[in-house]
């Protein structure tokens, strides 16, 4: 069941299909995106997954902020996300797959964290690590990169384009 979008990403809302039923299982409220609560994280993913193009775009771009700010900074929720961004690239009724496989490319190469750790080795020090968030996220990544070979298959070329992308990321 829908109700109406008030335009902004987030806020149109639908009940999940199974692909994302386990985004009640992640503790949102306990880890942190780029504006602090990663609690705004399922409902992005369910506008991504559900909205218009439109609203799907705009959440997308929204939650591309609070998990990969810049394309090349990640976030503790960055590798949480992933899986969920892995089933909403593989399902055909998305409508910005293009732009969902291009950010799984760009957690897969992200090394912010590590190349800041490696001229200040103190940031590893500190509870909460980025270069571990940054690693987690990569691996998330990579974890599902047999995912890449039915990209590549797909009759869309712009989806084919990007997916030939993340499987040269992947060394895929």
């Amino acid at each position: 069941m829908r109700t109406a979008s008030t335009g902004q990403p987030g806020t149109e809302r639908t009940e999940h299909q199974p692909y994302l039923g386990a985004l009640d299982e992640v503790p949102w409220h306990e880890i942190q995106d780029s504006t602090g609560s990663a609690d705004a994280i399922p409902g992005l993913l369910d506008d991504i997954a559900h909205g218009s193009a439109d609203t799907a775009t705009a959440a997308l771009g929204e939650l591309r902020k609070r998990i990969c700010q810049y394309g090349f900074v990640v976030e503790q929720a960055t590798a949480a996300t992933v899986p969920f961004l892995w089933e909403l690239a593989q399902s055909p009724q998305v409508t910005c797959r293009p732009q969902i496989i291009r950010l799984l490319a760009s957690i897969a190469e992200a090394r912010q964290w590590e190349h800041t750790a490696s001229a200040y080795p103190k940031l590893l020090n500190h509870r909460e690590n980025p270069v571990v968030w940054e690693r987690a996220a990569r691996q998330a990544v990579h974890a599902r990169r047999g995912a890449v070979r039915s990209l590549l298959k797909e009759q869309d070329t712009e989806i084919a384009r990007a997916g030939t992308e993340l499987a040269r990321t992947l060394g895929v």
